[in-house]
């Protein structure tokens, strides 16, 4: 009986964790205007969305060197990336200069109170999301040099 009651709770507890569906939650344009996640996403492609903050070295490392990278997978993978930023509002204000001085042809938007994080149930950043027609099919946290190449073949194996 208890193995039985451990295997259950077990299935309840992971099935309540994972996350299949991305959820429509409000999100902001650089401009201020509010969108939401479902709008900014074409479910014509593979989707990654990376969560960041101006302060986060491995956010800002990740994001660099994805951008090395970055055009020539769009026309091998057909992807986007979104780089959705969760600076509060003491640090909001430097992300458009960050992004202008880094030139990063992906689409920033800010998750100005947090609620997309919150609904993802993301603790730390970096955490990189893959989207693929809305559904969830990968995530992972934290940054680590080299991680691009298990990138481009996660992605590759879903395109």
């Amino acid at each position: 009986m208890r193995p039985l009651l451990t295997l259950c709770l077990f299935i309840t507890t992971a099935y309540s964790f994972s996350q299949k569906k991305l959820p429509n939650k409000n999100i902001y344009l650089l401009n201020n205007s509010s969108s939401n996640i479902e709008k900014e996403i074409d479910n014509h492609k593979i989707t990654i969305i990376s969560f960041w903050a101006t302060w986060c070295v491995p956010c800002l490392n990740e994001l660099d060197t994805i951008n090395e990278v970055y055009e020539e997978w769009q026309d091998e993978l057909n992807i986007e990336l979104i780089a959705i930023s969760t600076d509060d509002s003491r640090s909001q204000k430097r992300v458009k200069a960050l992004i202008n001085g880094k030139g990063w042809p992906y689409k920033v938007l800010l998750d100005k109170n947090q609620e997309l994080k919150r609904a993802l149930n993301i603790h730390t950043i970096p955490e990189l999301i893959i989207v693929k027609g809305g559904k969830i099919i990968y995530r992972h946290s934290g940054y680590s040099p080299g991680f691009e190449d298990e990138l481009y073949e996660i992605i590759k194996e879903n395109s």
